[in-house]
C-alpha cells in the first residue's frame, strides 16, 4: 500500500499506525490510548472536544473500539511485512526464471536467451553444443527491456539520431538512413566518454579537497587568534584590575589613618570645650585667670599638609587606568581580527555565492518550516503548514510562548544563512520575520510594531493585492502585481530580507538591509476571521526574476 494511503491509518496524536482504534462522534479515528490520554482524568460530564475539528461534546463520549477499521489496519501491517519479505534477499539479487512454486538464486544470464538461470537449469547450457555461441555473464535483470515491442527482437543496434536501441528490423523501417551503429560500438564510445568524465570528476574532487583542506586551516588559524586574543585580553584585564585594587588599598589605608587623626583631635577639642564651658561659669576670679592661658591655646589644625586629601585624585587614576586598558584592548582586538579575517584569503572566493537571479536559484536554498501549535493564538486553528483565524478562542491550554493579544503563530525552526520559501495566503495576511524571544503579549507583540520583527501585510482591496511593509511601526506602501503566493529570501549574515509577488512571473515587492543580530523565526499574523495561510511548495517550472 503507498505511503499516502497508510497515511490514512494513522493517528493523529501519536503519528503511528491506528493502535486499537476508537472513532468518536465527529468521525475522527484515534487509538483508545492516545484519546484518553489526550481527555485525561475530567469529569465525564466536562466538555470534551476533538483533537482535528475541536467539536465539543458534553458529556465525554462513550470510546469502543471499531473492529472494522481495526481489521483493516492489520491487513495493512501484513501487506507491509509480505512486502518486506520479498525485498528481504536485497535488491541486487536475481532469481532463476525457469523454477517454479520457490524461487532458487539464479548463478548466470544468458545474453542470448535473454533468461536468468539457477545451477539445476543452467546444465544444458554446458552440456548441449546448441547452446555453445550463447554467452553467459552474471546474473542481470530487465532482460524484457531489451526486446522490441513491436517486432519482438533483441535490440542489438543504437540509433543515434534517435538516441535509442531499436533491433534490426526497426532499422529497416522507420529509422532506416538514420545514422545507426551496433549498441557494443556505441557502448564502447560511452565507456571512453564516461572515461574522461570521470577523469574530470577526479581533478575536480583533487581541487575541492584542496579547498577542503583551506578552510580546515583557515578554522584552526581562526580558532587559534581567538584564544590569543582571549587570553591577551584576559591578562590585561587582571592587569587593569590589580592595579585598580593595589591604588584602592592604599588610599583606603591612608584614609583611615587620616579619619583616627581627626577623630582623636575632635574627642580633644570636645574635652578642651568642655572645660572651657566649666571655667566660664565659675565664680572664682584667680582660678579663671590661672586656667585660662592654658585651655585657650589650641592645637595645629587638621588641615595642614601632612594630613590635606584629594578626593578627585583616585577617581581621576582609575578612569585613566581603565582609559589605557580600553586601549589596549582595541588594538589587541584590532590586530586579532586581522589575523582572522577570512575576506584577505582564499577561503572568501571559495565560500561567495552569487546572489540568486531566478525562481530556480532560489529553490537552491529552500527550507522547509512547521508551524508550532505552542505560539499560537487561541482564535488560530493550527496544523503543520496551515493556519486559520476561526473567530474564536478554543480554551486553548496556556504556554509561555504563546501570543496573548493578537492572533499570531511563529514556526518551531530558526533560520540563519541564505533561506528561501514561498507562503499562498488570503484574506488579509501578514508575512513575517521575528526573534523567537519577542513579547508575547501587548501592542509591542504586533509583527511589524517593534525592532524585532519585520512582516508584509497582504490584503485583498477589490480583487486587487494591497501590500504594506512594516517594521519599528513605520509603515511603507508598495504596488504590486496580483497574486496569491508571496516569496521570502532572507541572507542572514549580509542582513537581506526581501518579499517577491509569486505568480507567471517573481517580482520583487520590497527589499529590506539591515543587520541581523538573532536567528530569525518565519510567522504570520493572521487578524481578520476565516484568512488564512500556508506554507507552500514551489512549482517546478522556472520563473524569471524581475
Amino acid at each position: 500500500m503507498a505511503q499516502q494511503d497508510q497515511r490514512k491509518f494513522c493517528c493523529s496524536i501519536c503519528l503511528d499506525l491506528l493502535k486499537d482504534p476508537v472513532t468518536i462522534p465527529c468521525g475522527h479515528n484515534y487509538c483508545m490510548g492516545c484519546i484518553k490520554s489526550y481527555w485525561g482524568e475530567k469529569d465525564q460530564t466536562e466538555t470534551h472536544n476533538c483533537p482535528q475539528c475541536r467539536q465539543i461534546f458534553t458529556p465525554r463520549p462513550a470510546l469502543v473500539k471499531n473492529n472494522m477499521l481495526s481489521d483493516l489496519v492489520e491487513e495493512l501491517k501484513k501487506t507491509e511485512a509480505a512486502s518486506a519479505d520479498e525485498c528481504s534477499a536485497g535488491p541486487g539479487v536475481v532469481f532463476c526464471d525457469f523454477c517454479t512454486g520457490i524461487k532458487v538464486k539464479a548463478q548466470k544470464s544468458c545474453l542470448q536467451c535473454l533468461v536468468s538461470y539457477c545451477e539445476e537449469h543452467l546444465q544444458p547450457h554446458y552440456k548441449s553444443p546448441a547452446f555453445e555461441k550463447h554467452k553467459l555473464v552474471d546474473p542481470a535483470r530487465g532482460f524484457q527491456e531489451n526486446i522490441c515491442t513491436h517486432h519482438n527482437e533483441v535490440m542489438k543496434i543504437f540509433c543515434r539520431t534517435d538516441q535509442r536501441c531499436i533491433c534490426i528490423l526497426c532499422s529497416m523501417d522507420e529509422h532506416k538512413g538514420h545514422n545507426m551503429v551496433s549498441a557494443a560500438a556505441e557502448v564502447a564510445q560511452k565507456l571512453k566518454e564516461l572515461g574522461v568524465s570521470r577523469q574530470r570528476i577526479q581533478q575536480r574532487i583533487q581541487i575541492r579537497e584542496k579547498d577542503l583542506n583551506v578552510l580546515q586551516e583557515e578554522v584552526e588559524a581562526v580558532n587559534k587568534c581567538a584564544d590569543n586574543a582571549v587570553r591577551d585580553i584576559e591578562m590585561i584585564i587582571t592587569e587593569v584590575k590589580q592595579q585598580i585594587r593595589s591604588r584602592q588599598i592604599t588610599e583606603v589605608s591612608r584614609a583611615i589613618e587620616l579619619q583616627e587623626k581627626l577623630e582623636q583631635e575632635i574627642a580633644e577639642l570636645r574635652r578642651k570645650d568642655t572645660e572651657l564651658q566649666q571655667l566660664s561659669g565659675g565664680e572664682d576670679h584667680t582660678e579663671f585667670l590661672h586656667k585660662y592661658p592654658s585651655l585657650s591655646q589650641l592645637t595645629k589644625p587638621t588641615d595642614s599638609p601632612d594630613i590635606s586629601i584629594h578626593p578627585l585624585r583616585y577617581s581621576e587614576d582609575v578612569t585613566a587606568a581603565v582609559s589605557g586598558a580600553r586601549d589596549k584592548l582595541q588594538d589587541v582586538l584590532t590586530e586579532e581580527w586581522s589575523k582572522i579575517s577570512l575576506t584577505d584569503s582564499g577561503a572568501d572566493v571559495l565560500l561567495s555565492q552569487p546572489e540568486p537571479k531566478t525562481r530556480e536559484d532560489f529553490q537552491k536554498y529552500a527550507q522547509e518550516f512547521t508551524l508550532d501549535p505552542n505560539t499560537a493564538h487561541g482564535y488560530l486553528r493550527v496544523d503543520r503548514t496551515n493556519v486559520r483565524h476561526l473567530g474564536d478562542n478554543y480554551n486553548t491550554p496556556a504556554h509561555p510562548d504563546r501570543f496573548t493579544s493578537w492572533p499570531q503563530v511563529l514556526c518551531s525552526e530558526t533560520l540563519t544563512g541564505r533561506c528561501y520559501w514561498e507562503v499562498e495566503w488570503n484574506g488579509d495576511v501578514f508575512v513575517a520575520v521575528a526573534y523567537k524571544k519577542l513579547s508575547r503579549i501587548g501592542n509591542e507583540s504586533i509583527f511589524g510594531n517593534n525592532d524585532m520583527s519585520w512582516a508584509l501585510q497582504c490584503s485583498v482591496n477589490q480583487s486587487t493585492n494591497y501590500y504594506e511593509f512594516r517594521h519599528k511601526n513605520i509603515r511603507t506602501s508598495i504596488s504590486g502585481p496580483h497574486s496569491s503566493r508571496v516569496g521570502v529570501y532572507v541572507d542572514h549574515s549580509a542582513g537581506m530580507l526581501s518579499f517577491y509577488s509569486i505568480s507567471d512571473t517573481m517580482t520583487l515587492l520590497h527589499t529590506v538591509q539591515t543587520r541581523f543580530t538573532q536567528p530569525l523565526c518565519p510567522g504570520f499574523g493572521v487578524y481578520f476571521y476565516n484568512s488564512n495561510a500556508s506554507l507552500a511548495t514551489s512549482d517546478e517550472e522556472e520563473i524569471s526574476a524581475h
